[in-house]
């Protein structure tokens, strides 16, 4: 498969998973809101978004796993990157903490990581260039 085969598959799959996150996270929301349910089934459902969220980690593995050897570095220092900003941040925000900031949230981890990630792959990407 070529680069740009690649790109147009990683698009695809990354953007598909995307508009399902999305449509089962308000759903998940709505239901929750609007109806009781045992623990069992609402710890269920606000879990059920994890599973969209699961195939945007599968599509960007596709991405490193068929990419290059050039797009696997590249996706392994921004990896790297993102691994380090985002402990040192969250250890520093834990110090923070102590002092009377407001508490930092797990769920902020991964979208940081991701999104640190995308920011990484861009600076590695124009340094190979």
């Amino acid at each position: 498969m070529n680069q740009k085969e690649l790109m147009k598959r990683y698009v695809k799959e990354l953007f598909g998973a995307a508009i399902a996150y999305v449509i089962v996270l308000i759903g998940s929301l709505i239901v929750l809101k609007q109806f009781e349910f045992p623990t069992i089934w609402q710890i269920i459902i606000s879990l059920s978004p994890v599973v969209p969220v699961t195939f945007v980690l599968i599509a960007i593995m596709h991405l490193m796993i068929y990419g290059d050897e050039l797009q696997l570095r590249i996706h392994f220092l921004a990896v790297s990157f993102s691994a380090a900003v985002t402990g040192l941040f969250t250890f520093s925000y834990g110090f923070l903490e102590n002092v009377g900031f407001p508490k930092f949230s797990t769920f902020f981890v991964l979208p940081l990581m991701i999104f640190i990630w995308g920011i990484g792959a861009k600076y590695f990407e124009k340094r190979y260039q």
